[in-house]
């Protein structure tokens, strides 16, 4: 739907600083991230933790971007944690900058929304895919074009030349239509591309983002050595969007006639794939600026955020007042570490799993975009690892356990690897039995605390608790049970859980009393022989 220049500035200041209400077509914002070459930085997240920790639904709340390219550029930073903070000066000052006015914001995010079409998404494929090659039968498409022409121009002169031309142009025709294949593939990304290189242009011409990438101009005018040629394209696709324009009629029988799609398409592309890092380095550039415009954003629709404090020399993790931001109305906690891991217990839904999670994605975004949703927070820089959300894989045969095992394997011997790395549990080894689970659980906790690691783990094992006292922090989540209502407060507290109420749940959901009772005895005469053995 067309939009006038008004309208377009309303709806960018109107949704400054609020949350996209787009649909998230993951596959395509992927499509960066999936192929970049990600070689000498920390660490890529894996989709394992990605998905332990709701990362989609992280990045939805996240995405404040104008452009396609901006969303694929953050999703990229987001899941791509950096070696070193050198940017982070540079970052804070341009978002402060946006912030502060509110008209150059306006400006740059005008000339973004132009490529905020979903055909914007293949820009990627320019210079990230493979192109269609050439036929081996190519070099006849020049001869034939050629004789099309020749055969035109001796029409006055000699009249029979029209058989050779029609027996050509019918050819040429086939050609044609076998080529839309390949030429449509193409009528997306080519003409973002103009836009693309346009916008970087445009942008470059303020001078906060100059300094971004010095030798941008260079790129610029590489890829506008080509721009006549892409311009085609450009013009195929708008009358491929409006099939009711006279003219198509003419221009598609003089392509088809000179072949003038496939000289031009495998032209164009040949150039193109020598000038696959002046495209990137365009995209980056135009990405980076709506990723900053993005930060500024998502801070600006928050209450609470900080920028974070990178130790890189201790094992420390410390936060303040910190919080989930995509849990509604989210308790905020606050814990302090110092060479020491963390064991939570507590009940289900008491706010476990949603604390260790809380740890790991604001450990993310602390470490990618310098914000975490805290009023103070300090980390190292560490490494991310997690066994939250684990299934069978009854495909492979394999159980749950099986599927814990290996998981908890690999973060094993990432533990051994030099460097700082954070290891995040949801209620350890619990597809197996209790004093299997108990023990294994405190030989992999203990192994995994050595060095310069941490550990968030949770567990419902009041047992493991008391094992782990000397090299663990304890801490707990609670609820209070009353006659028919059971109350979570989601409050963090030291020390271990000291109530247990799961049999007292069943009872106030009238439970038969039978089971109650003999519930009760059970855990009495468990507790005494779980005492006599520790006694022992």
């Amino acid at each position: 739907m067309f939009e006038t220049k008004r309208k377009i500035k309303e709806r960018l200041i109107e949704s400054f600083g609020k949350v996209k209400k787009h649909s998230f077509y993951f596959e395509s914002i992927e499509k960066y991230f999936r192929n970049k070459n990600h070689t000498g930085t920390f660490q890529i997240l894996t989709d394992k933790t990605c998905n332990d920790l709701d990362f989609n639904e992280l990045f939805m709340f996240l995405d404040r971007t104008t452009s396609k390219v901006g969303q694929q550029f953050l999703y990229n930073t987001l899941r791509t944690i950096p070696s070193n903070n050198d940017k982070s000066i540079e970052r804070e000052k341009l978002i402060q900058q946006i912030t502060s006015d509110p008209i150059l914001r306006l400006k740059l995010q005008i000339h973004l929304d132009k490529l905020s079409r979903d055909s914007t998404y293949f820009i990627t494929s320019l210079f990230q895919d493979e192109h269609i090659k050439k036929p081996k039968w190519f070099f006849v498409i020049p001869l034939l074009s050629f004789t099309s022409l020749l055969c035109i121009l001796m029409l006055p002169i000699t009249p029979q030349y029209f058989f050779v031309l029609l027996g050509v142009v019918i050819i040429n025709m086939v050609i044609h239509y076998w080529n839309k294949r390949n030429l449509y593939e193409y009528l997306g990304s080519i003409p973002q591309l103009l836009k693309l290189n346009m916008i970087a242009k445009e942008l470059l011409n303020f001078k906060l983002l100059s300094h971004i990438s010095p030798d941008l101009s260079e790129s610029i005018k590489i890829i506008d050595k080509v721009k006549n040629r892409m311009s085609f394209f450009k013009l195929e696709a708008k009358l491929e969007s409006d099939a009711e324009v006279f003219f198509w009629g003419i221009l598609e029988l003089i392509k088809s006639v000179f072949l003038l799609e496939p000289l031009l398409l495998f032209g164009v592309l040949k150039e193109l794939d020598t000038k696959r890092k002046e495209i990137e380095k365009v995209f980056s550039f135009v990405g980076y600026v709506d990723s900053i415009i993005s930060i500024a954003s998502l801070r600006q629709g928050l209450t609470l955020f900080c920028i974070p404090e990178i130790k890189d020399d201790y094992k420390v993790l410390e936060a303040t007042e910190i919080y989930h931001p995509i849990i509604p109305d989210c308790v905020p906690n606050s814990i302090h570490i110092n060479d020491k891991s963390i064991l939570l217990t507590g009940s289900n839904m008491s706010g476990k799993t949603s604390f260790i999670r809380t740890i790991g994605l604001n450990t993310i975004t602390g470490l990618t975009i310098n914000t975490c949703f805290a009023r103070q927070f300090s980390m190292s820089r560490l490494k991310i690892y997690s066994a939250i959300r684990i299934s069978d894989d009854l495909m492979n045969d394999k159980s749950y356990y099986f599927e814990e095992v290996l998981t908890i394997k690999e973060m094993i011997e990432k533990s051994q690897i030099p460097g700082y790395n954070l290891f995040l549990l949801d209620e350890i080894f619990k597809g197996t039995n209790t004093i299997e689970r108990i023990s294994a659980g405190k030989a992999v906790l203990s192994y995994l605390n050595s060095g310069s690691n941490i550990v968030f783990v949770s567990t419902h094992d009041i047992e493991l608790a008391d094992m782990l006292i000397d090299t663990y922090e304890l801490y707990h989540f609670s609820e209070q049970v009353d006659n028919k209502t059971v109350d979570f407060d989601f409050k963090l507290k030291n020390g271990k859980l000291q109530n247990r109420n799961a049999i007292r749940i069943l009872e106030i959901n009238d439970y038969p009393k039978e089971i109650i009772t003999e519930a009760i005895e059970l855990s009495e005469e468990l507790d005494k022989i779980f005492v006599v053995k520790k006694t022992v």
